[in-house]
């Protein structure tokens, strides 16, 4: 019975604990406070429409250096001009090492001349060969002719001599025959052989023209008036981890034939790429200025133009639940030789300027049913208000429904919160 009891009050005391722990977790998720949650009041003057962003610098113009797609295997970089060098059209950007492409052009050269010598050779057997049938041919007609004059005799003999000599007169025959298919077979195997030396030539006439322009290859030159712009050496057999960033070309690295090694680009024709989010889009607009920092050259300001506009937001995949960007690019007006494509900078266009207007903090905006609202403080408690927004910059909007001194939420009154953890924040400027 002693048990029992024991294990009964246990049984009443979890009970009690969970019941408990039910009653903590609704006090939790209580809504949150009209006193605590923290108001915006709504001001009316001007507003600056100035968008900040950062951005990418490139080179409009640029061209290519690629290793050349020579066969041999990976290539020796000998010499290499630094990022940020100064060329004219025809200077040398990098090299090479030539010594596998000068022993095939000296194997081809040297197979050139054995070629020729067989050649000369080929021909000289294939005289002497004609010039030895021409005399067996003429000995073999005189045979002949000496046979018939023996036949004419015939009625001057005996029957077996006659036979003798008819005899005679038949192998002649056959002889200048067989000695005539000779000759023919003689003069066509010599031919042949002439012009199987003659392909062996041009075979390797054509491998040493080929190693020459090989070894011309090796001298990679600049196309254009430019800067010189190292690639990443992105072939390295080095093991690469993630977040390890890859060193440029330097000399006496291999590469394979085709890669890239360095770009030269054009100076006068450098843009930053950008992207601006939606509620920003309206305030850029082609042919407006720029003011350009570069994280690179600090406290040195670049001017440039804004050049095109994206006529699309587009979003990526991971930004799901944010607003879509516009994609810009700003022409840069200066010419500096510090310039390179890959560095990053802070672009700043003005924008109009807004006079006399209404305008709220974006905090205070949301987005409910597909429409623009906001919560408008009404008495000791909140009124769910539609507005206008007429334009916006990365922290305001102006907007209409309202009145000037109108208090509205920051964040959501009518969301739940944790204990402990905060209010409940809006979405920067809501969704669009």
């Amino acid at each position: 019975m002693k048990g029992q009891r024991v294990i009964a009050w246990g049984a009443l005391v979890i009970a009690f604990a969970a019941v408990a722990g039910v009653l903590a977790a609704t006090s939790r998720t209580a809504k949150v406070g009209d006193d605590e949650v923290p108001l915006a009041i709504v001001q009316r003057g001007d507003l600056d429409l100035k968008v900040i962003t950062t951005g990418e610098l490139r080179a409009s113009h640029s061209v290519a250096l690629i290793a050349p797609p020579v066969a041999g295997g990976a290539l020796q970089i000998t010499r290499l001009l630094h990022t940020g060098t100064a060329v004219k059209k025809g200077d040398i950007v990098f090299e090479f090492d030539p010594a596998e492409q000068r022993y095939k052009l000296e194997q081809s050269r040297s197979e050139l001349l054995q070629a020729e010598q067989e050649i000369a050779k080929a021909r000289a057997d294939a005289d002497v060969l004609a010039a030895q049938d021409k005399v067996a041919l003429l000995k073999a007609r005189f045979a002949l002719r000496r046979a018939e004059l023996e036949v004419q005799r015939n009625e001057l003999v005996s029957v077996i001599d006659a036979r003798k000599n008819e005899l005679s007169l038949e192998q002649a025959k056959d002889a200048l025959a067989k000695l005539q298919q000779d000759l023919e077979s003689h003069t066509a195997s010599g031919r042949a052989t002439v012009l199987l030396a003659q392909e062996k030539k041009n075979k390797a006439k054509l491998a040493m023209d080929q190693a020459q322009q090989n070894i011309e290859k090796m001298l990679v030159t600049a196309p254009m008036d430019g800067l010189v712009s190292i690639e990443k050496n992105a072939g390295l057999d080095e093991m690469m981890w993630p977040g390890m960033s890859m060193p440029d070309y330097r000399a006496g690295d291999q590469v394979r034939p085709g890669s890239a090694i360095a770009q030269v680009i054009d100076p006068r024709q450098m843009e930053l790429t950008s992207r601006i989010g939606e509620q920003e889009g309206d305030n850029v607009k082609v042919g407006q200025p720029a003011e350009i920092e570069f994280d690179a050259l600090p406290s040195q300001i670049f001017r440039g133009t804004v050049r095109t506009v994206g006529g699309m937001s587009t979003r990526q995949f991971w930004e799901r639940n944010m607003g879509g960007k516009f994609d810009i690019t700003v022409q840069l007006l200066n010419e500096d030789l510090r310039l390179r494509p890959g560095l990053t900078a802070q672009v700043v266009v003005p924008g109009d300027k807004k006079k006399n207007v209404l305008y709220a903090s974006r905090q205070a905006l949301f987005m409910k049913d597909g429409k623009r609202i906001v919560y408008l403080k009404s008495g000791k408690g909140f009124e769910q208000r539609e507005v206008k927004i007429l334009c916006e910059n990365e922290s305001r909007a102006v907007i209409e429904g309202l009145r000037v001194d109108d208090k509205v939420a920051l964040v959501d009154p009518t969301a739940p919160r944790k204990s402990g953890s905060g209010l409940t924040p809006a979405i920067s400027g809501g969704t669009r």
